[in-house]
């Protein structure tokens, strides 16, 4: 019988006390490996290149690149990459410069361990992760995660259980164009179906069910 795969996991902390408390994750956690450890941006580029982790797990302040100059150089090279930012902070300024770079969360140093798995398994997933502390800062025109007015119309419709036909009789466009819109959903939301995006939505408060 095989097992079930693990999560890997790759951190980037220049803190070796962070990076020995990460470590500990992989012991406790039977569905997560940690597969690398590294102190800065140019060795998370490396380390990423030569283990493809699942997820990584970044402090947001770093030596050379900070996480998010790091974030950025992962998705030109890699695409979309799941990154936890990791940081002690929790100023608008760096929150909004962590969502506008695509993460997939914001953790805070400070915050339980069952918390930071919960993170992990989350991105893991495909969802992104803020923590209530973090969440209720988030400025609206973020938390909508750009979508346009009329994706988030398609959206709740979508949420209603509405076909693309009916979406399209609905606000007087055609086929086509309402799967262009559940395509772009798809996209920015990183879901992999109509269901997932709308678990995300309703999770992130884009819409109401």
């Amino acid at each position: 019988m095989s097992s079930k795969p693990k999560i890997r996991v790759l951190v980037v902390d220049d803190h070796i006390l962070i990076r020995m408390g990460l470590k500990t994750i992989s012991e406790i956690e039977p569905d997560i490996r940690i597969v690398a450890q590294v102190e800065d941006g140019e060795a998370a580029v490396e380390a990423f290149r030569q283990h493809r982790p699942d997820v990584v797990i970044m402090d947001l302040r770093l030596p050379g690149m900070d996480g998010v100059q790091t974030i950025q150089a992962l998705q030109k090279e890699f695409g979309a990459v799941r990154v936890l930012v990791l940081s002690s902070h929790r100023t608008d300024a760096d929150i909004t410069r962590v969502i506008q770079a695509e993460a997939a969360g914001y953790l805070l140093k400070d915050m339980p361990l069952p918390r930071l798995v919960e993170a992990i398994r989350a991105a893991h997933a495909g969802q992104q992760y803020f923590p209530p502390e973090i969440a209720s800062r988030l400025p609206e025109q973020l938390r909508q995660s750009k979508l346009t007015p009329r994706e988030l119309e398609v959206l709740q419709m979508i949420a209603s259980g509405r076909s693309n036909k009916e979406i399209g009789n609905a606000f007087g466009i055609v086929e086509g164009t309402v799967k262009v819109h559940v395509t772009n959903l798809l996209e920015k939301l990183h879901a992999a179906d109509r269901t997932q995006a709308v678990t995300t939505a309703v999770k992130r408060g884009l819409i109401n069910l």
